[in-house]
């Protein structure tokens, strides 16, 4: 029973942690391609930031908020049915009185919207790259739909939807990336060989 819940929290963890910092899912690229700079590992170590603010800085933050929210106040104003978004918005109003739950809200609130904007530049990319641009208005469309649609449907088939739809795009992204770990060492050893011979700044 303990390896189960174990695994089941590792499961989320991940699941989680997948979806806040897209790591090996190939859709950061994307924007990351759009960039100006001399050169593509240079870029590639700015993107690798996302990951470590995103995941090791935020969620590390929200998860220690959390667990000292719960055994400082022994858990009694967090009733079972509060999860998610909701249970952070009330343990930071606990922790910061007056300032937690605006914290939790305003954050929430750009997080989302970059979010939206984020994942239908990223969509439309791909869509336009496959069926050309005459594809980029229906493509909008049926994206602000399902928006629209996902602000009506339970919270646990979202996530499900979402945690599939990542996996689904991770797959053949990750074995992608095996595929092309020598270009990758390649281009590592270039910009590391510029930049000793100067010709890139550091």
């Amino acid at each position: 029973m303990a390896g189960g819940a174990i695994g089941t929290v590792i499961r989320y963890g991940v699941a989680r942690g997948v979806f806040s910092n897209e790591a090996g899912m190939g859709s950061a690229p994307i924007a990351a391609a759009a960039a100006k700079t001399d050169h593509p590992v240079r870029q590639a170590l700015v993107s690798m930031t996302g990951t470590f603010l995103d995941t090791i800085v935020v969620c590390s933050i929200t998860g220690i908020v959390l667990v000292m929210g719960l055994l400082g106040a022994g858990g009694e104003f967090v009733k079972p049915e509060v999860s998610g978004a909701a249970l952070t918005t009330v343990t930071f109003q606990k922790m910061l009185p007056g300032i937690g739950g605006w914290i939790v809200t305003i954050g929430l609130i750009f997080f989302a919207y970059s979010t939206i904007l984020g994942w239908c530049y990223y969509g439309e990319k791909c869509a336009v790259y496959v069926f050309g641009e005459k594809f980029a208005g229906l493509y909008r469309v049926g994206y602000v739909s399902s928006v629209m649609l996902g602000t009506v449907l339970s919270l646990d088939l979202v996530w499900l939807a979402s945690d599939t739809f990542n996996g689904l795009m991770a797959l053949p992204n990750l074995i992608a990336l095996l595929l092309m770990a020598k270009v990758i060492v390649n281009e590592t050893r270039d910009f590391k060989q510029k930049i000793t011979n100067g010709e890139l700044p550091h």
